[in-house]
């Protein structure tokens, strides 16, 4: 979710009811810092607590040194990246491809829970391939160094968002340990995350890609395991109201520019979801925010007044 979990988007969770946030991955190579990029991933203390950051690297004292810099900044809990099945990073021998290695797993997990005196958590996805599934042994090692929660992708590193996840690997991991276990991959309803809590036995879920263009999402799972009631999409007045927000979060965290081309994928988004991909290329082609924003008023205002999507 790195280029997607931005300040922006992650308060527009939080106010759909998320119970946590985790900022954008961010590598342990200190000197790849100074860029505006990596700037806006790292902690910040005006955001709410908790403040999660997540960072990515296969060197235990970089990775370390990372964790300690980024709490001196203001994070409240290190999460480390064990999950990405970016090639990018895989090349790197960091995310899922340390998988391969649990010695180096284990001197990892110690040194930055040694370095900090915040919680640590921990990403992982059930293996590096079909027949190569070690998240238990993972887990357990997780534990023993201290590592306070671990959230599991039901994929394996080859898998990377292919076919569908599965949930099995993370019910045998729920059984072999103690600590809060997170499940990840494919939950994208209420209904799923009920299936499946009910299936592991996982203390939590975490939403990725079902969260993009569907913020609301998160109201709907609390709502539904909470209360057993379902909460609708929004109307076309409220989704034009919390894109406008989302939109206007976008242009003041990276400025016009940028901001204009970040929308662009998150607009995209949320048209798919409401069923009106027809305007997708015309906002992409617009080059200033009051375009950008006048598009926005003339699709929903319009759509008010019409029927669309599922609603």
């Amino acid at each position: 979710m790195a280029g997607v979990t931005d300040r922006p988007f992650r308060a527009l969770c939080r106010s759909f009811g998320a119970g946590l946030t985790v900022a954008e991955m961010v590598t342990s190579d200190q000197s790849l810092w100074n860029t505006q990029k990596s700037r806006l991933r790292l902690p910040h203390l005006d955001e709410p607590e908790p403040r999660m950051i997540q960072i990515a690297g296969g060197d235990p004292q970089m990775l370390a040194a990372a964790a300690k810099a980024n709490v001196e900044l203001g994070a409240q809990i290190i999460d480390i990246n064990m999950g990405c099945p970016a090639k990018k990073v895989c090349k790197k021998a960091a995310g899922s491809a340390l998988l391969r290695d649990e010695k180096l797993v284990a001197e990892i997990l110690a040194a930055v829970v040694a370095a900090v005196d915040v919680p640590v958590t921990l990403k992982i996805r059930t293996g590096w391939s079909a027949k190569y599934k070690n998240a238990v042994t993972i887990a357990q090692l997780a534990e023993q160094e201290g590592i306070q929660a671990l959230t599991i992708h039901g994929r394996t590193r080859e898998d990377r968002f292919r076919g569908e996840a599965e949930y099995d690997t993370l019910a045998e991991v729920c059984q072999a340990v103690g600590f809060p276990v997170i499940a990840n991959g494919d939950i994208d309803s209420p209904h799923k995350a009920k299936e499946v809590l009910n299936k592991t036995g996982a203390n939590a879920v975490m939403i990725g890609r079902a969260a993009q263009g569907k913020p609301w999402i998160f109201s709907q799972i609390k709502s539904w395991l909470e209360d057993q009631k379902l909460i609708p999409d929004p109307k076309p007045h409220e989704l034009h109201s919390i894109i406008s927000q989302h939109l206007n979060g976008l242009y003041l965290t990276y400025g016009d520019f940028m901001g204009i081309r970040v929308a662009r994928k998150h607009f995209g988004w949320y048209l798919q979801q409401a069923g009106l991909n027809e305007w997708r290329k015309t906002f992409n082609q617009l080059e200033t925010t009051f375009q950008q924003q006048a598009l926005v008023d003339s699709i929903f205002l319009n759509a008010s007044s019409t029927a669309y999507g599922p609603n």
